[in-house]
């Protein structure tokens, strides 16, 4: 293991923000991340561990050690006739760890392709996409205690996955870091998941009428390319809030002053669609300096320029939250990450 100083990371963070950590180490076993994790017991700093750095945005430099995992594997051990058992290690990438299951006909991720980021930080948020999301197809996660230096593994259920949550996210963030993600997935007989948002106008588009999951997935790439500007191009995070839920009452009350809204039932009441509430605010392909939100998506907020600064990005967010509270009287709530 190699501990560097003063690194730049803005090639670790998909919004292109130009920061340093004061150290910085890549790690490619569990022994170097134990090491890892001495050193900064050792050097009383704190841990930042980076996956594809597309949920986070920094407004200053990191005064501890990042940490990227760059551990790589993938295992398959059959469960039952319709079912496999495939663990990947955290380092993978997420899409091409979505497309090598395609490949294998292991079905159950293809809705969740395209979405940028690392195997191991998968969890952390819950990821989901067109009606999918990790605690649908997650068996457990091997961790790293990083108080005792002990493996735990720990299952779907204690977990506790939410909208974009989970434990790892919450109740124990910062004690634990995954090390791999096992995953059940169909061998044979797919559930196929294709009446969510744009995914059957896309295959109407492409002549699919009886879709495999092959298609779902080239469907949702298509339709994410089409309305998400590439954060190779253009620094970005993707979503960067996450979709508000209210009671019923509150969304009847709106549906009086504001007739085109859309909610979609769910357990705790109604979700609303915060890209929707943006744009009504007025906010889409709005520019304020270097940062702006995309012209085709109001929930994802740009660095128009590339050389806007976290903190620029943050003022930005913070002006949307503030007008759609004004107008609709709903508080936003960031999905990214801010250091």
């Amino acid at each position: 293991m190699n501990i560097h100083e003063k690194i730049s990371l803005q090639s670790y963070n998909t919004f292109g923000v130009s920061v340093n950590a004061k150290y910085f180490t890549k790690i490619k076993s569990n022994e170097e991340l134990i090491d890892a994790i001495l050193f900064a017991k050792k050097n009383n700093c704190e841990m930042l561990f980076l996956g594809g750095g597309s949920n986070i945005l920094f407004t200053k430099d990191f005064d501890g050690l990042a940490v990227v995992m760059e551990t790589k594997g993938i295992v398959e051990e059959k469960f039952d006739d319709n079912t496999i058992i495939v663990t990947a290690q955290a380092g993978e990438n997420w899409h091409n760890f979505v497309l090598y299951c395609i490949d294998k006909n292991f079905g159950g991720l293809e809705n969740l392709s395209l979405i940028p980021g690392n195997v191991g930080t998968s969890p952390i948020q819950n990821i989901g996409a067109y009606g999918v999301e990790i605690k649908d197809v997650l068996q457990s996660c091997k961790v790293l205690n990083i108080e005792t230096l002990t493996i735990e593994k720990i299952e779907l259920p204690q977990c506790q996955f939410g909208y974009r949550d989970s434990i790892f996210k919450s109740s124990e963030k910062g004690k634990f870091v995954i090390l791999e993600v096992s995953f059940l997935l169909s061998t044979q007989h797919h559930t196929i998941h294709s009446t969510y948002g744009a995914i059957k106008t896309e295959l109407e588009k492409m002549k699919v009428s009886n879709p495999r999951i092959k298609d779902i997935s080239n469907a949702v790439i298509a339709i994410r390319e089409s309305k998400l500007p590439n954060p190779k191009i253009i620094g970005n995070a993707g979503s960067f809030f996450k979709n508000p839920t209210i009671d019923f009452p509150s969304y009847e009350n709106l549906k009086k002053d504001f007739p085109t809204i859309s909610g979609y039932p769910n357990d705790s009441g109604v979700k609303l669609a915060a890209g929707w509430l943006i744009e009504q605010a007025g906010w889409k392909g709005k520019e304020i300096g270097n940062v702006a939100t995309h012209h085709l998506q109001s929930l994802v907020i740009i660095n128009k320029t590339g050389k806007a600064t976290g903190e620029e990005i943050y003022n930005f967010s913070e002006k949307i939250i503030q007008s759609v509270q004004e107008k609709f009287g709903i508080s936003l709530e960031r999905e990214v990450n801010i250091l």
